[in-house]
């Protein structure tokens, strides 16, 4: 799995259980080379992901007004300087979740998204 295709994966499952989703897309500048325009520190986690919070109907799993940002690594991607400040900085904020999620986290990521904790 190309780590596109786990993005993709991880936003739709997001989408299906009712969760918010921002990433921000590299655009082709006039040059023809791809850039994302960022303002602020570089490394910001590949996705945002909120959630009003619910109860299921009928079902045990509740879902609690949820704040996660995820980094999105392949099999054997590395975290960059910039992205491990991010990760702390977010990982010190209450409240909020931070992930660094790989291919091999789908069940678990799954099971995240549609209201269970985040199991280590």
């Amino acid at each position: 799995m190309t780590e596109r295709q786990f993005q993709d994966t991880v936003v739709d499952l997001a989408a299906f259980h009712g969760w918010r989703v921002h990433h921000v897309k590299p655009g082709m500048t006039s040059r023809g080379n791809w850039l994302t325009n960022v303002q602020g520190h570089v490394g910001f986690p590949d996705l945002v992901l909120a959630h009003r919070g619910q109860a299921a109907a009928g079902k045990r799993l509740a879902i609690l007004p949820t704040l996660i940002f995820a980094e999105l690594k392949s099999r054997t991607g590395k975290l960059s300087k910039h992205q491990l400040d991010w990760g702390n900085a977010l990982n010190a904020v209450p409240g909020v979740e931070y992930h660094v999620w790989r291919p091999v986290d789908l069940e678990r990521i799954h099971d995240r998204l549609r209201g269970l904790p985040w199991q280590n």
